[in-house]
């Protein structure tokens, strides 16, 4: 079998769930992990006998790239490996135009460099997505819900770590019903940062613009810190003309590791896609997975 060689761009808390998950998959291999230059020295003890480096090019042949960098950095990092023949994996989280927006500009870059990338390719947008595409499919009129949490948010714990005078940051998803959710920040500041000037600089962020948001101040996050998450969707609606036609999807998740498992299958399915960019309700659900078509067709279907 030839193996799939991945690169995990970025360590933080998806890429260490992702080299677990790469190390796991008897079709992958780990090409090896990127950091940042100031970072690429000091390896950590888990990633003792893999190659970390501070340039993709020094890994040699990699056939897809999992990034697991911050969303906003994505579509410049995904653009950059897709122009050298290297496809790519994200969970870029920011739903609506912004993803449409990345998705057509990736489009372009792949087809150009004879490629394929999937994007989005987290629990949410993601895996969810999925669910809710098979929903309206099951019952095309109708109304779905998408409960998040309670739970931390990985893309806004992000977004309020990186605010000026921000030292360390939790945020976590409140679910309140019908979609609707609080998000709950928890900040540790900087000497001689103003709360203030933290709190508006958090609350004004488009991530955090649109819910109702709190944001408290801390002496110590390493209390509250949780990796766990939750979603909870329904669905009613109407299969043809048939009414109150009701579904639910549950789970309860590590939420780093759910992500990080998600973009390793869909480095999988990217090396069986033409070139394009790609979301994951786009992609044959069985693209994702390893083994013979005829095996998985005769024991899923």
């Amino acid at each position: 079998m030839n193996k799939l060689k991945i690169a995990v761009v970025s360590y933080g808390n998806i890429g260490r769930y992702a080299v677990e998950a790469i190390r796991e998959a008897q079709d992958m291999e780990l090409a090896g992990v990127v950091r940042r230059a100031e970072s690429a020295g000091t390896t950590p003890a888990e990633l003792h006998n893999v190659k970390v480096v501070s340039n993709i090019d020094e890994l040699g042949k990699v056939d897809v790239a999992i990034l697991c960098s911050p969303t906003r950095s994505i579509p410049e990092v995904a653009k950059s490996l897709v122009a050298k023949g290297i496809c790519t994996i994200d969970s870029f989280d920011i739903h609506g135009q912004a993803l449409w927006d990345f998705r057509q500009m990736l489009d372009a870059e792949c087809k150009k460099h004879n490629v394929a990338s999937v994007i989005s390719a987290g629990w949410d947008p993601g895996s969810d997505s999925v669910i809710r595409t098979l929903l309206l499919a099951l019952a095309p009129k109708g109304i779905t819900n998408t409960n998040f949490g309670p739970g931390m948010s990985m893309g806004h714990t992000v977004v309020a770590k990186s605010k000026k005078g921000v030292s360390n940051a939790l945020s976590m998803t409140i679910p309140t019903g019908n979609s609707i959710h609080r998000r709950m920040v928890y900040v540790e500041l900087e000497k001689g940062a103003d709360f203030t000037e933290v709190e508006a600089a958090i609350k004004s962020d488009d991530y955090f613009k649109k819910d109702e948001t709190l944001v408290k101040q801390v002496e110590n996050l390493d209390e509250l810190i949780d990796m766990g998450h939750a979603t909870h969707i329904e669905r009613k609606g109407v299969s043809g003309r048939t009414q109150n036609q009701q579904f639910e999807f549950r789970m309860r998740i590590n939420n780093p590791a759910l992500t990080a498992q998600v973009l390793v299958s869909c480095a999988r399915a990217a090396a069986k896609q033409r070139p394009g960019c790609y979301t994951l309700p786009e992609i044959p659900p069985m693209d994702m997975l390893a083994g013979s078509r005829e095996v998985l067709v005769k024991s899923l279907v």
